[in-house]
Parts: C-alpha cells; sequence; structure tokens
C-alpha cells in the first residue's frame, strides 16, 4: 500500500504559492474594467460589489492555485471628496497564506477590494 504524499503536504511548493502580485493585478483590472466611466448610484452599488467579487474569485480560480480558498471583500462608495479607512484583522500562517489589495478612483466613484488566498492543509 503506497501513502500519497500530496495528501499529507503541508505547504505549496514554491511555483506553486498564492503570487500576491498577480492577484492585485486581477483586482486592478477588475475594478477598472467595470468601474472606469459609471456613475454612483445607491441602489445598485451593492449588485455591482457582488459581481465584482464574483469575477475576482473566478479569475483568482482560473489561476490553477492548488489547494486554496479565496476570500473577495469589495467596497464600493460614492466620491465626495471625503476619506475612507477599510481594516481587516485575520489569523493565517505567514508561510502560505496570502493577500492583494487594489484601489478604483473616479469622479463619482471609489472602491476598495481585498482578496485572501488561504491554503488548505
Amino acid at each position: 500500500m503506497t501513502v500519497d504524499a500530496a495528501l499529507y503536504q503541508l505547504e505549496p511548493v514554491y511555483a506553486a504559492k498564492f503570487k500576491e502580485s498577480e492577484a492585485r493585478d486581477i483586482v486592478q483590472a477588475v475594478l477598472k474594467r467595470r468601474l472606469a466611466g459609471v456613475a454612483y448610484h445607491a441602489d445598485t452599488t451593492s449588485t455591482w460589489a457582488r459581481e465584482i467579487a464574483d469575477e475576482i474569485k473566478q479569475a483568482l480560480k482560473e489561476k490553477d492555485w492548488q489547494r486554496y480558498k479565496y476570500i473577495v471583500h469589495v467596497v464600493i462608495g460614492e466620491q465626495k471628496g471625503e476619506g475612507i479607512k477599510v481594516a481587516c484583522r485575520c489569523f493565517w500562517d505567514s508561510n502560505t497564506d496570502g493577500f492583494a489589495k487594489a484601489t478604483f478612483q473616479s469622479r463619482s466613484v471609489f472602491a476598495v477590494a481585498s482578496v485572501y488566498g488561504v491554503y488548505l492543509y
């Protein structure tokens, strides 16, 4: 009887780790594509945020970083020149898990999207 070593792998090989720069590029591209040229409307922003989060998550899945689960958080608001602070706290393994974020601003809308890649042991 042989034991499959991949079942007991505690860390991804270096080439298969969550790559923050690639994730950030995906997030930035989706935000720009979806929000460039749109005007803020309170009734549609929750739908936009959900659709953008789903699109980002799907693009991350296509990267095929095996054994990773993704958490995508999108905040969209009206651009009125006021500030906003977004914070998060997580307990994770810094050797395997990763984080990326990107922002978008136009005359009407701002958005902050955060992505967490959590490795499943």
